[in-house]
């Protein structure tokens, strides 16, 4: 490497990522003739919603629950608006409720928290381990005699490790709901993540694998926990999927849409594809940093199951946050799109922390919320799980698009050789 090439971006060298990199919208990027098509399709028969319309024809909602339940490995499937939803609905079947405890991890989407919360339960918030998944030995020492439920989240891709969450779920009997909104199609030892535990929740929000700009899905092998779901997300559900009369509780209105269902049917034929793409494109710049990782101590986040992982980003540790920020830094300046994962100056919502509706025990009215119903007081600090801020400071995250060429992966390569080599 020349003397121009070798000096840091940052100290004024020539940046080493010259072609653009892909915005990381993985299936969104790849939306093409395929979801035009469908979508086309539903416009021309004027059959929006599942149920009926001007013309007859079978529902593109109801195949694709058929379709991605025998993706996913399950007995059944309900498709609904988003994945919040999909998280209400499924805590909804799994029969959580008012004062209900259900363990959620402290490096999640707020969402995960507040669905908790939606259907009157009290998010317990538990540490996570070096995958920047829940730790199975926190929320053993988590649980209470109120607890009901934990909600291990495969976050950024990577799955938890599911036998040990399912065996401390089995041995307090306590429900499991898997948040696989950022893992589609990943898996854990060859069983797709969202069919582990009692039901697994997904997005298909536009930032997510697949995607037809929002929508979720739960997911369940329990077809007690798939009857009360689908009752739930629908006013109709309970009629309309020949539920006994005497057992029909009321529902509310998280219905997907055929013109969703379409772009879905289309999006999910390509999961498959993009997850080998995401997981090449992972494995290749990996290994062309693997030499110098080893040689300045750094450490690759933990996998509990290498080939699972969704492969929608690579993840390092450096000592401290201090050196961290500043690897990130270099490599910004270097084109390679890197940042730290928590930045006390800056809010964001993954992090327990900014959670501030749930930290601060919020509610829609003076005499509801979960809160003021709870047998025992809640209490929420900022310093409430140390380890995962720490982790998360010390964590340099790059994405990793199913659309990057061989000349972006070569380019940032060169920008984490430079960098990753330098003194810090």
């Amino acid at each position: 490497m020349s003397q121009s090439t070798s000096k840091l971006a940052i100290e004024g060298g020539t940046p080493a990522v010259r072609s653009p990199l892909p915005p990381m919208y993985p299936g969104g990027l790849r939306i093409g003739q395929e979801e035009e098509e469908a979508v086309l399709e539903v416009l021309r028969s004027k059959r929006l919603f599942r149920y009926y319309g001007p013309t007859p024809g079978p529902s593109k909602v109801a195949q694709l629950e058929k379709e991605f339940a025998a993706c996913m490995g399950a007995s059944y499937a309900v498709a609904v608006t988003s994945g919040s939803a999909a998280l209400i609905c499924a805590l909804v079947g799994l029969g959580i409720g008012p004062g209900d405890e259900v363990i959620v991890p402290a490096y999640t989407w707020i969402a995960s928290a507040s669905a908790v919360v939606a259907v009157g339960g009290v998010p317990v918030i538990a540490e996570c381990d070096e995958s920047l998944t829940i730790d199975p030995a926190d929320i053993e020492r988590r649980i209470t005699p109120r607890t009901k439920a934990i909600i291990p989240v495969h976050m950024r891709g990577a799955p938890c490790e599911m036998d040990a969450v399912m065996a401390v779920a089995r041995k307090h009997g306590l429900k499991v709901l898997e948040d696989t909104a950022q893992a589609d199609g990943a898996s854990y030892h060859g069983k797709r993540l969202g069919s582990i535990g009692d039901a697994g929740a997904f997005s298909f929000q536009f930032n997510k694998i697949i995607t037809c700009g929002e929508g979720g899905m739960v997911i369940t092998n329990d077809r007690e926990v798939w009857k009360r779901t689908v009752m739930y997300h629908d006013v109709i559900g309970g009629a309309r999927n020949g539920i006994p009369e005497e057992e029909i509780l009321p529902g509310v209105n998280f219905r997907m849409t055929e013109l969703q269902g379409a772009v879905m049917l289309a999006q999910l034929r390509k999961l498959d594809g993009l997850l080998a793409d995401m997981r090449r494109n992972k494995a290749m710049l990996k290994a062309t940093i693997e030499e110098v990782a080893a040689r300045k101590g750094i450490v690759f986040r933990k996998e509990h199951d290498p080939a699972g992982d969704a492969a929608i980003c690579l993840i390092f540790y450096l000592p401290d946050a201090a050196r961290a920020n500043m690897v990130a830094e270099a490599l910004q300046a270097e084109g390679v799109g890197a940042w730290v994962l928590y930045d006390p100056e800056h809010s964001d919502y993954h992090i327990y922390r900014y959670w501030t509706p749930i930290m601060q025990q919020r509610t829609w009215h003076p005499k509801g919320g979960p809160w003021r119903w709870h047998e025992s007081r809640v209490h929420y600090a900022p310093d409430l799980c140390p380890r995962t801020l720490d982790l998360l400071g010390r964590a340099v995250h790059i994405d990793i698009s199913p659309d990057l060429t061989n000349e972006n992966i070569e380019e940032m390569a060169e920008g984490l050789n430079k960098v990753l080599s330098a003194e810090w």
